[in-house]
């Protein structure tokens, strides 16, 4: 499976970075994955590898995350300026037409696009994302998202992230919340270990007002483009009720509910996989 490395510059002038799986012949339709607020494009390995067999796969760390570089203005971390990244983005690559992925943030990013240019995106998935955000979530990930000093050990990385998420993610064994350390975080200079994201994202989101906007008419606006909702069974992020809503107003949409999962289901899940395939392949 060939995957590459693409760097391209903002319009802004910051150095971004994207992994391109190149997919199983040239013309491949491209599929375009969106990771969380304070996550990274490594979220979407396991995903982007079962993905490939069929499409050519595009997953940016998004600016102040993972190999991207972090923004010497903060206030520039929001979702207008991405998608002005990830325009260059999927110039530089040649992408006319795409199905987009998101999880929670990625969500958002992929409504708004679809939105904006409705030619360019075939289909969407949204992760345990919609157009209104729980309060209760949004006053949790506001608790943790750019604190937490450094650790000294991946064991110590493992079980903070799991103090973080282990209501999201209930059944995962000591190896498994390692391996996702090592997704969330990286190493500094001095051997010490800190999450993989920008610090000053958390103090944006905690600046911004306390409730989260409403997003309905942008639902609303999405009527014709075929989209496929994930919701953890657990989640405080997507409620029962916002899912529900949306299927009244869009009665097309495709959802899945994920048990054992809260925000966010992993996507590695048989059950999601599975929808995934179906949803894009009937695109």
């Amino acid at each position: 499976m060939s995957v590459a490395e693409y760097w391209f510059d903002s319009a802004d002038g910051l150095r971004l970075y994207s992994r391109v799986y190149a997919g199983p012949a040239p013309g491949a339709p491209n599929v375009l994955c969106l990771h969380g607020l304070t996550r990274n494009s490594r979220d979407f390995e396991d995903l982007a590898l079962h993905l490939a067999a069929r499409y050519r796969v595009i997953v940016p760390d998004v600016r102040g995350r993972g190999l991207s570089a972090r923004d010497p203005k903060p206030e520039n971390y929001q979702i207008p300026v991405y998608l002005r990244d990830l325009e260059e983005l999927l110039r530089g690559l040649g992408v006319e037409r795409m199905s987009v992925i998101g999880t929670s943030m990625g969500g958002l990013i992929a409504m708004v696009l679809a939105t904006m240019q409705p030619a360019r995106v075939r289909r969407i998935v949204l992760n345990d994302v919609g157009p209104e955000v729980d309060p209760a979530g949004l006053a949790r990930i506001r608790g943790y998202a750019g604190k937490g000093a450094p650790v000294t050990t991946w064991a110590e990385a493992a079980a903070r992230l799991r103090s973080i998420f282990g209501a999201a993610w209930p059944d995962l064994d000591p190896a498994r919340w390692e391996a996702l350390a090592r997704r969330s975080y990286r190493t500094r200079p001095d051997g010490t270990i800190e999450a993989d994201a920008d610090p000053r994202i958390g103090d944006i989101l905690r600046a911004s007002p306390a409730a989260a906007g409403d997003l309905w008419d942008l639902w609303r606006a999405l009527k014709r483009v075929p989209t496929l909702a994930l919701r953890g069974a657990l989640s405080d992020v997507l409620s029962e009720a916002t899912l529900a809503r949306m299927l009244r107003e869009k009665p097309d949409l495709q959802a899945l509910t994920v048990p054992n999962r809260g925000h966010v289901p992993l996507l590695d899940e048989t059950e999601c996989l599975a929808a995934i395939d179906a949803f894009l392949a009937a695109g």
